[in-house]
């Protein structure tokens, strides 16, 4: 008798395994949702699928109120209608911040008001993640993009520090990396949109950075491969987040209303309110981890 066929390719022996685990009825109905979710059928302009955003909301709010703990402060100062730019630190190796700050205006906010994050070009590229990425809100990080979420009256965040942010070591955690060139200024005078500071404290510890290696990272197309205390000496369990407890801070809108289109080619003024404003973020980061007793309670 001919033996059953063993398929060689992996992601047909992951198929197999669903298949085996769930039932074929409960398994086909959850592969096409899969496949469409990844497709777009349901996605917006931006490529946001709302259907899979529900989906997965539970999970989020688990992390939020269970796994993190987050403490939500000055979510009031958060415009309760057109847009704004939400300016914050950046850490945490993957993508946790975006998230959490999101969940924090939409739970404590008024109107449960989403938040789309900005992804550097290399989160947004890579196979699959970037396209989940994609699904959940996160949109490419370019002024263009920026400009028709802002125009289409959204509120996005920004994390200025970009990769020198997610790959600090653990020795430079809370110590903010240059804010680039001030795209996020240039960005709220042509927009005339008013810029909130955002603090996050928890997220530096996810992930842990002891050491990491460029030269690995290299042939993946990514920045850096991190060390931290579980990856990847655990394997795909070094992934999993450690509970750090999180306090994220909302500070007072900055108006940028004064401001004139041309005064985004003013680098010297661009230069001053990035000052500013990383002074502020700066200044909130320090009073939360000085009234912190304990990174995980």
């Amino acid at each position: 008798m001919p033996s059953k066929r063993n398929p060689s390719n992996p992601i047909e022996q992951l198929w197999n395994i669903a298949r085996g685990a769930l039932g074929s009825q409960t398994f086909e109905a959850a592969k096409d949702l899969i496949i469409g979710w990844l497709e777009g059928g349901g996605a917006d302009e931006f490529g946001k699928d709302e259907s899979l955003v529900e989906f997965l909301r539970p999970i989020f709010q688990f992390l939020y109120y269970n796994y993190f703990r987050v403490d939500a402060v000055g979510v009031g100062n958060v415009p309760a209608k057109g847009p704004a730019i939400l300016v914050a630190n950046h850490a945490g190796t993957l993508p946790y911040d975006g998230a959490m700050v999101h969940m924090a205006v939409f739970n404590e906010g008024k109107g449960h008001r989403e938040v789309r994050f900005l992804v550097d070009d290399f989160a947004h590229d890579l196979p699959l993640l970037g396209t989940f990425i994609q699904r959940i809100g996160g949109i490419r990080a370019s002024q263009q993009n920026a400009a028709r979420l802002l125009a289409a009256g959204h509120l996005i965040v920004v994390f200025p520090e970009g990769v020198r942010g997610i790959g600090k070591t653990y020795d430079e955690r809370y110590q903010l990396q240059r804010f680039g060139r001030g795209g996020f200024v240039k960005l709220a005078m042509r927009t005339k949109v008013p810029v909130v500071p955002v603090s996050i404290v928890g997220s530096e510890e996810v992930h842990p950075i002891i050491w990491k290696s460029m030269r690995l990272a290299k042939p993946l197309g990514v920045p850096f491969v991190p060390f931290t205390p579980t990856f990847p000496w655990l394997g795909p369990l070094g992934l999993v987040p450690l509970p750090s407890k999180w306090r994220i801070a909302f500070g007072r809108p900055i108006p940028f209303k004064r401001f004139r289109w041309t005064d985004a080619d003013d680098e010297a003024l661009v230069e001053r309110m990035s000052g500013r404003i990383t002074s502020e973020i700066q200044r909130m980061l320090d009073a939360a981890l000085a009234k912190r007793k304990n990174v995980w309670v």
